[in-house]
């Protein structure tokens, strides 16, 4: 970005058109941030509450108090019940490593404090991309442009990658096509050449019906599947069970789709699935996210520029996470050996079951849980326990900062150091304040360095700088990060990592290369036989009998999850939930109405849009509004889970089974 700042305020804010991804545009989301920066609701001095929990109602004390408090509370539970009694609770709030991962993870590192298993979004994803590819990372963005078709899988390009949609313009420009699957019908749909409204948490025998077709008919790379590849005859052995009429069943498309998207995947080249993490929301996510990686080896993709495969470039970034993390300080720790991890996705069960010692001190930074996780009903209860010591770093006064003891004001990215790393391009980008903070806001990684001090801590690593901490995160071996340092990110702000060099295409798997431990993609099938997810309509857990609709609920193309849900425009967006004519009709209602979502965790009131956009048995509303900003003081969270997805540990958000009715006036 660049920033015009004029008086020591900044003016405006927009796209460096130097950056070969950025192109002088920034997203909605984020083109309006200046309201942001100087919104007169900026939290500018620390709080400590005064009210009940939940009531929003604090009073300003200073920093000595605020951070002698916190300091006195983390030890004596330490003390009282064992440092594992302390848990962090953060989250891409800033996907800045310094204030995001850095002397935080130092910190909680020390105390001893349980590790948190931050599932919330991607680890699905990751952990099989790591299973099939050995990587993370794919398919250049840059290169999108040269393929000839292109398909979004789970992937809203317009509302959550839209600097990626220029190379997807020239390339349809220059003939190719474009395909979403998806089981909501949003903007990128709208556009695209075809959509294929797949029912939801069915992408796996999707995948597994598109490598059916291409192996029968024999339209896979015999020699790549033969030279850089394992495990594809055990694979063709379970593809045999999923012929386009059983695939049709269970994904809701129709045979002739469904043979047609395999042939034209296996046969045009290049040929690439932007897959995204709506993809890995399920209770089959990933276990589907392994089977749509292995397309690309199947039918050779990986060969040409502009074929195979993205998730995310985020696994290209070989940063030193260790050393500016620190885990070894476990060791030092009055716990004296590796803390316990709770997984970020149950969070309600954490605070309300978790004993051994219970969560007795819950220090929240760079999240929103309570309005973004899970079964909400359940966090909310947590948060509600009068034996609950909650901190809150914050820049407004979310739904979580409600329930905090203390809260704390930190600095947005205009305000402080910070280096990113990016899994849409491939470009280290390290930025310098440019305005100050308002008020007594501090960056994040300076209240740990002043937690550590206030806790007697001596060693010289819970104090070091943020450029000390960038320094050391780009002291690594690797060959992508070669010859980047903190000086030539200073002088250009954003650089290429070395992934090939210079004019020549970045093309990953080409001639193997995987990151596996036999150097060869891994078409293993274990684990892989498809299953409806258990709150689906297909499954046979006997819910849909008493919810009978799937709830989907994807992001907001205003917002960014929570963080922008104090705008109008982003709190209408989640308000809304859209329902097919049929389903409408069936319960008489109409465009406009107030609805009921309900299951056995909770319930939500949003008013109903009927309309196209999802099939019937599917409903979609947008995450994630605070729960102030409804009537009812909730979001659609009070119905999503806390199961997890098949490996790794993920949220289902998307594997969510709801009644919906219309509200009695």
């Amino acid at each position: 970005m660049l920033i015009t700042v004029e008086g020591g305020r900044a003016t405006r804010l927009r796209g460096n058109p130097a950056h070969p991804v950025t192109r002088g545009f920034v997203c909605a989301k984020v083109a309006r941030y200046l309201e942001r920066e100087y919104s007169p609701e900026r939290l500018c001095y620390p709080l400590k509450r005064v009210g009940a929990k939940g009531e929003g109602r604090f009073e300003r004390i200073g920093w000595d108090e605020a951070l002698d408090t916190i300091a006195r509370r983390l030890e004596a539970i330490s003390s009282a019940d064992g440092p594992e009694a302390i848990l962090p609770y953060s989250y891409a709030g800033t996907m800045g490593l310094v204030q995001g991962a850095g002397m935080d993870r130092r910190f909680f590192h020390r105390l001893g404090a349980s590790r948190l298993d931050r599932t919330i979004c991607s680890s699905a994803g990751t952990v099989a991309l790591n299973r099939v590819l050995g990587f993370r990372y794919g398919t250049d963005p840059e290169q999108f442009g040269q393929a000839r078709l292109i398909i979004a899988w789970g992937a809203n390009i317009l509302g959550a990658n839209c600097h990626l949609w220029p190379f997807i313009v020239a390339a349809r420009n220059a003939g190719a096509r474009l395909y979403t699957i998806d089981p909501v019908k949003n903007r990128t749909g709208q556009l695209a050449d075809q959509h294929f409204a797949i029912n939801p948490g069915s992408d796996l025998a999707l995948a597994l019906g598109m490598i059916h077709v291409t192996l029968a008919e024999k339209l896979h790379d015999a020699a790549y599947v033969e030279q850089y590849t394992e495990g594809a005859d055990e694979l063709a052995a379970l593809a045999a069970a999923y012929p386009p009429e059983r695939t049709a069943a269970l994904t809701g498309l129709t045979v002739e789709e469904i043979v047609t998207l395999a042939r034209e995947y296996a046969t045009v080249k290049p040929a690439v699935i932007r897959l995204n993490y709506g993809v890995q929301r399920s209770e089959r996510g990933a276990g589907a996210v392994r089977a749509i990686a292995m397309l690309p080896a199947l039918t050779g993709q990986w060969r040409h520029a502009g074929g195979g495969m993205l998730l995310s470039t985020g696994g290209a970034f070989h940063l030193n996470r260790e050393g500016l993390e620190m885990p070894e300080l476990q060791q030092a720790s009055p716990l004296g050996r590796v803390a316990r991890l709770v997984n970020m996705s149950q969070l309600g069960e954490a605070l309300t079951q978790l004993d051994n010692p219970p969560v007795k001190a819950l220090v929240v930074y760079n999240s929103n849980p309570a309005a973004i996780a899970p079964d909400q009903n359940a966090v909310l209860r947590g948060f509600r326990r009068e034996d609950l010591f909650c901190v809150v770093l914050e820049q407004f006064q979310t739904d979580t900062a409600d329930y905090a003891d203390i809260v704390l004001p930190v600095t947005t990215f205009l305000e402080h150091t910070d280096l990113y790393y990016a899994y849409g391009h491939h470009y280290l980008q390290m930025a310098r304040p440019v305005v100050q903070p308002p008020g007594e806001a501090k960056p994040n990684s300076e209240i740990f360095r002043l937690l550590a001090a206030r806790l007697g801590w001596t060693e010289a690593c819970v104090q070091e700088s943020d450029e000390d901490l960038i320094r050391t995160a780009l002291n690594t071996a690797h060959p992508f990060l070669e010859g980047i340092t903190v000086e030539s990110l200073g002088a250009k702000h954003f650089v290429r990592l070395q992934v090939a060099p210079e004019g020549e295409p970045f093309l990953p798997f080409a001639s193997g290369g995987f990151g596996t431990p036999s150097g060869k993609c891994d078409l293993r099938p274990e684990g892989l036989d498809y299953e409806p997810p258990v709150e689906s309509r297909h499954g046979d857990s006997g819910l849909s009998a008493r919810f009978p609709l799937e709830l989907i609920t994807p992001k907001a193309d205003h917002g960014l999850n929570s963080t922008f849900s104090y705008r109008a425009e982003v709190d209408e967006e989640g308000s809304r939930v859209s329902i097919s004519a049929a389903d409408a009709a069936a319960r008489g209602i109409r465009t406009g109405d107030s609805v009921r979502l309900f299951n056995d965790r909770g319930e939500c009131t949003l008013v109903a849009e009927v309309n196209d956009a999802v099939p019937g048995g599917v409903v979609s509303a947008r995450s994630v509004r605070w729960n102030k900003q409804a009537a009812d003081r909730r979001n659609t969270n009070v119905l999503t889970s806390q199961r997890l997805t098949d490996a790794g540990g993920g949220a289902t958000f998307y594997s969510c089974l709801v009644g919906v009715e219309k509200c009695e006036n």
